[in-house]
């Protein structure tokens, strides 16, 4: 991979694991054991990748703090001639990392940019949280404090789509809190560690999990996946009147009404969520 030529070396943005360290693409060790320098946004966290698959790569930082002075001194090797990879501590780089400055920057100078797909936290606790997945949106960490982070919840309450967000075990609760103040008592799913020994998937309504952590400490990485807000309702459900919505299906369904119109016919009868609705019916089978 190492370039012969007197043009500017490719900058990689490689997807690496979540948790799993078999979750690796072929492609990516290939790429992190050619290119001339690999830049990470935790380099403990990737030395321990590194040292796993035997690449003896050069490594360097490449984070929140010094992204200004080691971002233009990254450029300047990619317009060198060097090839770069970059990596975030878990998934795809430029996601909620500061990736996305870096790939700015390389566009900016005309700097060939390659991304390798692989692991994503955010995909990974969509597709299983069983809500829908055919239009979602990502909204990061919410805001520290004031006036911005109750903006954040208050347009993620409007929301009519899936919402995925990330947050630290030791402000889970006070989200849960502000989610709930935001949105109602509405349907969530709580993704923790994902792919990684302990990984945990919780359904049910808000209230339902503030209650599990604040009896068992928040520990771990976590993906929350919130219901989107039915258009003309406010979101709010319990768990007395999401029982209802599921058995007035089931009631339906045997009567030999579609399971499709059936959600639509309870969730119109109960003023429920049929995003809510619909994952409750998943989580019973299971």
């Amino acid at each position: 991979m190492a370039s012969t030529t007197t043009g500017p070396g490719t900058l990689y943005l490689c997807a690496t694991p979540i948790g799993n360290l078999e979750d690796i693409t072929l492609r990516v060790l290939r790429v992190l054991q050619e290119v001339h320098l690999i830049a990470a946004e935790d380099t403990r966290r990737t030395k321990k990748l590194l040292n796993h698959y035997n690449i003896t790569t050069p490594l360097v930082s490449y984070h929140e703090h010094n992204r200004k002075s080691r971002g233009e001194e990254l450029i300047r090797r990619l317009r060198g001639g060097e090839d770069i990879a970059l990596v975030s501590d878990a998934g795809m780089p430029g996601i909620a990392d500061p990736g996305t400055e870096l790939v700015q920057d390389a566009v900016a100078c005309g700097i060939p940019l390659v991304a390798l797909p692989g692991p994503t936290a955010l995909i990974t606790a969509l597709v299983v949280s069983g809500l829908p997945t055919d239009s979602f949106v990502f909204a990061g960490f919410p805001p520290r404090k004031g006036r911005e982070r109750a903006a954040f919840f208050n347009t993620l309450a409007a929301e009519g789509r899936t919402a995925v967000l990330y947050e630290a075990p030791h402000r889970l609760l006070e989200t849960l809190a502000d989610l709930e103040k935001a949105a109602g008592d509405r349907w969530l799913v709580v993704a923790r560690e994902l792919t990684k020994q302990y990984e945990e998937i919780r359904r049910g309504p808000i209230s339902q999990h503030l209650e599990h952590f604040r009896k068992h400490t928040p520990r771990g990485e976590f993906c929350l996946v919130l219901a989107g807000a039915p258009a003309g309702e406010e979101g709010n459900l319990t768990p007395g009147r999401l029982e209802e919505g599921v058995e007035l299906v089931q009631e339906l369904v045997a009567l030999g009404v579609a399971k499709k119109e059936a959600i639509r016919i309870a969730a119109r009868e109960r003023d429920l969520s049929k995003n809510a609705l619909y994952a409750a019916l998943l989580d019973r089978k299971e």
